[in-house]
């Protein structure tokens, strides 16, 4: 097991019918807030109107930012940076999921700097400074309600990149199961993917298997989201499912994943990053492809061991290293179909003589993320889902 620092400074209000917390949250942090939001779902489902009615009751001003799109963009970034500026704002309320929550940092993160936000993205500059990011969360996926990171993509380039900095971890997130009874099925279907992702990522690049205690705290995630993705899919409005669920969608990627592990590398989610730059497809369906793929390559290239002790632990499966690999690899792509999930490449219009494109934007952000992988590890990922 592996040195590490370990710190997490954001606060964390969990509940049923704690949303209308958040005006008080708020207010600890200035008087006036831009209030960030996506396409209009929270104005049908009344998350809108209870977190405007509990900022006007705890004395904020506040001018809003709808229109963020679920893969978040560059070009909605900017002029978020400008609102808050013109407003004179002290903070933001991020309203949504995780591509709301990753605009917000975005743009907290621009308003202090004085020259292009993208160059967060790109390592030319760091962020030394950040507005107050409160949140209120409606789709459980990411873990963006609890930790440093946000994803950004810069259409022109096709370029879908990651900020990171301890000034972007939110202020106050509150996290009310009770406001995620309407979220479609698909959505669910994606933010389950994006879940065990994040805990696999280490779990399967880490080069120090010794870590008894986060190899557990993995299979505890990805046999809760197994189990609770199933009772939500039958009954939406299972409360005690969904605030599971949304827990732990949190735990997932608040930087206690991978404790203990050593030299971990994100391969899937920047693959994905690209899938999604390029074909704008939703990052937890990219995930499922890509995941898929992942684990194929893995059992041919000495990850046989690893993946059958993953397989004994979710599936209960017994039998010899080479039976457990195949049917543990088999089993989670069958899960995600199970789910709804097209996991073929070409089932969502992304064909044989793209794999290149893709795998060139893979390796320029794989580059920045310090990756080990090649061109051709990662056509040969796709080649697995084509």
């Amino acid at each position: 097991m592996e040195n590490f620092v370990y710190s997490n400074p954001t606060k964390i209000i969990f509940g049923k019918n704690n949303l209308k917390r958040i005006g008080h949250e708020a207010a600890k942090f200035g008087k006036k807030a831009l209030v960030v939001y996506g396409m209009g779902s929270i104005k049908r489902n009344g998350v809108y109107d209870i977190v405007l009615k509990s900022l006007s009751e705890n004395g904020l001003e506040f001018v809003e930012y709808e229109g963020v799109k679920p893969n978040p963009v560059l070009s909605h970034v900017k002029p978020g940076i400008e609102k808050f500026k013109k407003n004179s704002c002290d903070m933001i309320v991020a309203v949504g999921g995780g591509s709301v929550i990753d605009e917000s940092k975005a743009i907290s993160s621009g308003v202090f700097y004085n020259g292009d936000v993208w160059d967060f993205f790109t390592g030319k500059a760091k962020i030394e400074k950040a507005a107050p990011v409160i949140v209120a969360l409606t789709i459980p996926a990411t873990g963006s309600e609890s930790n440093s990171g946000c994803v950004i993509t810069k259409e022109e380039t096709k370029q879908k990149y990651s900020a990171h900095s301890p000034h972007l971890f939110p202020k106050v997130s509150i996290l009310d199961p009770s406001i995620t009874f309407s979220i479609p099925k698909e959505q669910t279907a994606y933010g389950a993917v994006d879940i065990i992702s994040h805990v696999l990522e280490g779990y399967f690049t880490t080069k120090d298997i010794n870590s008894i205690i986060t190899d557990n705290y993995v299979y505890a995630i990805v046999k809760s989201v197994i189990l609770l993705t199933e009772k939500i899919l039958e009954n939406p409005e299972d409360y005690n499912a969904r605030a599971s669920f949304m827990w732990t969608a949190t735990l997932a990627l608040n930087g206690m994943q991978s404790l203990g592990y050593k030299n971990v590398e994100f391969v899937n989610h920047v693959i994905e990053h690209s899938l999604s730059a390029i074909f704008d497809i939703p990052h937890g369906l990219g995930l499922s492809i890509v995941l898929s793929g992942f684990l194929k390559r893995l059992m041919n290239r000495g990850g046989k061991l690893r993946i059958a002790e993953f397989g004994k632990n979710i599936f209960q499966l017994r039998g010899s290293i080479e039976e457990i690999s195949k049917e543990t690899v088999f089993k989670m792509e069958e899960w995600f179909r199970k789910i709804g999930l097209k996991t073929k490449l070409s089932e969502n219009g992304i064909l044989e003589k793209d794999f290149i494109t893709v795998a060139d934007n893979a390796c320029e952000l794989g580059k920045l993320w310090g990756w080990s992988y090649e061109k051709k590890d990662v056509i040969e990922i796709l080649n697995f889902q084509k």
